[in-house]
């Protein structure tokens, strides 16, 4: 684009004789005629017959055009502003019908092919050197570039724009899905038309770690809701369960921390939301580890009832534990481990001792610890569900630097004690 009334595209306009100016104003309708005629001709998308404002518009850019042109070569230090800006408008009404700049970029060198044939055909006439003419070659080429340039920049403003409508009602799109309590059905199904996102009957919310708002924003697909500048960046996923989509979800969440909550009706997107974020608070903790790849909320759906209200999970700790909260951290440890795999495995010492990977002597003698401890509360399946409860939840927060369930109540006992087994319920 020109920097001023006297280059092009940052170079000088070559010095043509001011003359000719004269000669070409005559010629101007004759040679818009022309232009019109041959961009109809071989230009399909300008040929409207029927289309009388159309063929007006295409009449008013060609005589802009032309008239500009000869100002400048009379004067190089023209105000180029009303016709780029006349260009640039184009681009944005391109833009603004759903089209592309081929049709306006093929039109415009047609009509700089004819405005060419046309002062070749008349350079005898004018009795003007090649050399000049070659310099109005170059004028005329640069000119269109400039144009073109413009409506270019035109397009991709009102481009720009459009995108960025869009994604701001894409973004209130998801707030009210999220909302709590839940937007009105009819009040979605209308932004989302507004924002040209089809409908589906189910969904996904994704719950991102807070370290990808920063990082560069992975390539989602187009029917994906994502606003990455929330607290939680998170993500709505259409049809998750439809053939190929977790996959594509792997693909696109590649390389980030990432929960995908349970796939829910589309009214219910905040309940799946709700579940990856506490899935990620879980992940983030360490309670639930993360393996590099996509973690998925119905993977870990146990943990999540454990951790659903951590208060009452201490509280029956506190209780079902009681017996261990005297020995000493390393003792508590130890027995807590070896009940958790008593219970897990059927009550069987033989394999309590193949899951820990000690002697099975040892395991008898941590039993007999066990039976001593906690009595008959071993004997009652009730309280061995409690038990396995609480001691898999602490064996959770164990992994998770050292978080505990229960603390010492004073300075704890020797492992002292008679070897024994556990009576049989």
């Amino acid at each position: 684009m020109a920097d001023d009334g006297s280059t092009t595209n940052g170079r000088p306009w070559p010095d043509l004789p001011r003359e000719l100016a004269d000669h070409m104003r005559p010629h101007l309708d004759e040679v818009a005629d022309d232009m019109i005629q041959e961009i109809q001709t071989r230009v399909r998308e300008y040929d409207r017959p029927g289309d009388g404002s159309y063929s007006g518009t295409l009449r008013l850019a060609v005589e802009r055009v032309l008239h500009y042109f000869v100002d400048r070569v009379a004067d190089p230090n023209h105000d180029p502003g009303p016709v780029v800006d006349f260009f640039r408008a184009i681009g944005r009404g391109e833009a603004g019908e759903g089209r592309s700049l081929d049709a306006m970029q093929s039109a415009m060198r047609v009509g700089g092919m004819v405005a060419w044939r046309r002062l070749t055909e008349g350079a005898d006439a004018l009795n003007v050197s090649p050399r000049t003419l070659g310099a109005v070659g170059e004028v005329l080429m640069e000119f269109q570039n400039e144009l073109a340039h413009a409506a270019a920049e035109g397009f991709s403003q009102a481009k720009a724009a459009v995108a960025g409508e869009m994604q701001r009602r894409r973004k209130r799109l998801l707030d009210l899905l999220f909302a709590d309590p839940p937007a009105a059905q009819e009040a979605i199904a209308d932004l989302a038309a507004a924002a040209h996102w089809p409908v589906p009957r189910t969904v996904a919310a994704v719950a991102l770690g807070r370290h990808h708002q920063d990082a560069r924003q992975p390539a989602f697909p187009p029917d994906v809701l994502a606003d990455l500048t929330r607290r939680t960046p998170s993500l709505i996923i259409p049809d998750p369960d439809g053939p190929g989509r977790a996959k594509l979800i792997d693909r696109a969440l590649a390389g980030t921390l990432a929960v995908v909550g349970p796939t829910v009706p589309l009214m219910e997107a905040a309940r799946s939301m709700q579940w990856a974020r506490k899935t990620l608070c879980l992940v983030q903790r360490g309670v639930i580890e993360a393996d590099g790849g996509v973690i998925r909320c119905v993977e870990h759906m146990s943990t999540l009832i454990l951790f659903q209200d951590e208060g009452l999970i201490t509280s029956l700790a506190e209780l079902r534990l009681a017996p261990l909260a005297h020995l000493r951290p390393s003792q508590q440890d130890r027995l807590a481990e070896t009940l958790l795999a008593w219970l897990q495995s059927g009550r069987n010492a033989n394999e309590v001792a193949m899951r820990l990977h000690v002697h099975p002597q040892t395991v008898r003698y941590r039993l007999r610890q066990l039976e001593e401890l906690f009595g008959d509360q071993l004997l009652d399946p009730d309280l061995r569900f409690d038990l396995e409860i609480v001691l898999r939840a602490r064996a959770l927060l164990a992994d998770n630097a050292g978080e505990r369930m229960i603390q010492p109540a004073r300075e704890a006992v020797g492992d002292s004690g008679e070897v024994v087994t556990f009576r049989r319920s």
